[in-house]
């Protein structure tokens, strides 16, 4: 037989040659998928052969039929947060700030008074872009919320993350207000990217204002709500905004992350990334980091992305190989404490209590029975590794997280806890809340590791971001009542069948308590704080 001499050059070289062109692709595959041809009338090619899907092509996914209510944004309410733009797991809803001449010249191309009436008011005055900016003599800009109609799910995720403010609010859809919300989606996307004056490099959430930061378009096939969608575009946001997206690569383990990202033909990621098997996805990053190093591209940001049960159980020891050899890799475990991808599945990750698959509430097991495995604890026990635990609900110290992790010279991990309505059993518009109550009862608590900041432990170690972090238990200001692991599982059906018809807690749940407690001790000793 003779040997056919290839150099990985060549190999790249004819990758390129022969990938897939994103236009014929466009045209000639997705559209036969959202028109329902597809399965009849499509060849099958090289390009499905390859497994390889374009960037964005999930912009191009329609889910306007999936939900009968969109929200509708209440412009005089608004104070620019940019929380909903943030939380909104399908890069469903955006924000843009504009000055005011350009925006009358983007309102003048509108030839009908009444709709460019309407477009105006859909520009608000709020206190932080246009007041502040106007005090300071650099004049204030107009800021709007856009929603596209045809990437909501109508989880009303941005609803709950707007709170107080109450500038959103779902309403039902018509074939009216539909065509009017793609008629002001597009203005939005017509219009002029936000200049840089308009985002504050405080105000971690203005990231997602810069066209750099949206890696993430949407169409992915998640669930309503997904915990998990939201802390990817998070990651991607504060990543893009710093090194631009021809500088992030991506290698995922098997998982929810990958089904729903890549359901062909749907890719709603706009960098580049590669499936792994679900255990060796840092075995993979590393063989990428290595030639990317090789070829001078040490600036490049790797990430690797997968759940609890990719990095905790049967990755581990691919994880902990990773750590120990020091490489400049970064990781994202969404935790959503259950093997979401094969139904429901108790990984080490779940908590004591649970009520899962393999772990089974019945008359003798009261669900799972271990301790939940803590591996941000474990990443801290290797040498020279930055680790992060946070949640999307803490938009300030989720970036900071990410960004630290980008600029630390070696491996870091970002672990992430990230709600799975079906299987918590919350509803599709509770993750942020649930994030936030997870860290609040000491289920979950944030923290920060920065082998940079000293020789001791404590000094290495912050546990800012969480309430009385020198008590045992947040206690809610409003209630008096302490809010703790019973508070917790009390609000997820994943532990509905812990508590009694008087709603009495078991013993098992106040074990799992206890085991949060001591956990908790552990932190605050650690970090100074005992």
């Amino acid at each position: 037989m003779e040997r056919i001499d290839v150099t990985l050059e060549q190999m790249i070289e004819d990758f390129r040659v022969n990938v897939v062109d994103p236009a014929d692709f466009n045209n000639r595959v997705v559209d036969a998928y959202n028109k329902g041809t597809a399965e009849k009338g499509l060849a099958a090619d090289d390009q499905v052969a390859r497994s390889i899907v374009p960037g964005g092509t999930g912009v191009l996914r329609d889910f306007s039929y999936i939900a009968p209510d969109i929200p509708e944004f209440i412009t005089e309410n608004c104070v620019g947060c940019m929380d909903c733009v943030t939380q909104c797991p399908d890069t469903a809803i955006l924000g843009k700030a504009i000055e005011p001449s350009v925006l009358e010249q983007q309102l003048s191309t509108i030839s009908d008074p009444a709709e460019r009436q309407k477009m105006s008011e859909q520009w608000a005055n709020t206190k932080k872009y246009w007041d502040v900016l106007e005090k300071k003599g650099v004049g204030g800009g107009k800021f709007g919320i856009f929603i596209d109609p045809s990437k909501c799910k109508g989880c009303a995720e941005c609803v709950d993350a707007c709170g107080d403010h109450n500038a959103l609010k779902m309403i039902r859809k018509d074939d009216d207000n539909l065509k009017w919300y793609q008629s002001a989606f597009n203005f939005y996307k017509k219009a002029p990217e936000t200049p840089a004056k308009f985002i504050n490099d405080k105000a971690l959430a203005d990231m997602m204002l810069a066209e750099r930061a949206l890696l993430y378009v949407g169409g992915a096939g998640s669930c309503m709500g997904c915990g998990e969608a939201t802390a990817l575009r998070m990651m991607l946001a504060a990543t893009g905004f710093v090194y631009g997206k021809e500088n992030i690569g991506m290698v995922a383990a098997t998982g929810c992350n990958t089904v729903y990202t890549s359901t062909y033909p749907y890719n709603p990621y706009i960098i580049p990334w590669t499936n792994s098997l679900f255990e060796n996805a840092p075995a993979d990053a590393m063989g990428v980091r290595t030639r990317w190093d090789q070829l001078g591209w040490k600036s490049k940001r790797l990430w690797i992305v997968g759940g609890d049960g990719a990095m905790l159980d049967i990755g581990f020891q691919s994880l902990s190989r990773m750590f120990a050899a020091g490489m400049d890799i970064k990781v994202l475990v969404l935790d959503t404490q259950v093997y979401s991808n094969t139904g429901g599945q108790a990984s080490t990750g779940s908590f004591k209590g649970q009520d899962a698959k393999m772990s089974f509430h019945g008359k003798e097991i009261k669900g799972k029975k271990e301790n939940r495995k803590e591996i941000a604890n474990i990443a801290m026990m290797h040498k020279d590794v930055y680790v992060a635990q946070t949640t999307c609900s803490h938009i300030n110290h989720f970036y900071k997280a990410v960004m630290e992790a980008n600029e630390y010279p070696g491996p870091a991990i970002v672990n992430v806890f990230t709600t799975c309505q079906p299987e918590h059993g919350v509803a599709d518009n509770m993750a942020e809340h649930q994030a936030r109550l997870a860290a609040d009862s000491r289920a979950f608590p944030v923290f920060i590791y920065d082998p940079r900041k000293g020789s001791r432990f404590k000094e290495r170690l912050s546990l800012a971001g969480n309430p009385n972090s020198k008590e045992d238990w947040y206690v809610n200001p409003k209630t008096g009542e302490a809010v703790n692991f019973v508070t917790f599982a009390r609000s997820e059906g994943r532990f509905a069948k812990q508590f009694d018809k008087e709603g009495n807690p078991s013993d098992t749940i106040l074990a799992a308590q206890q085991d949060r407690l001591e956990n908790w001790h552990l932190l605050q000793e650690l970090a100074g704080l005992r």
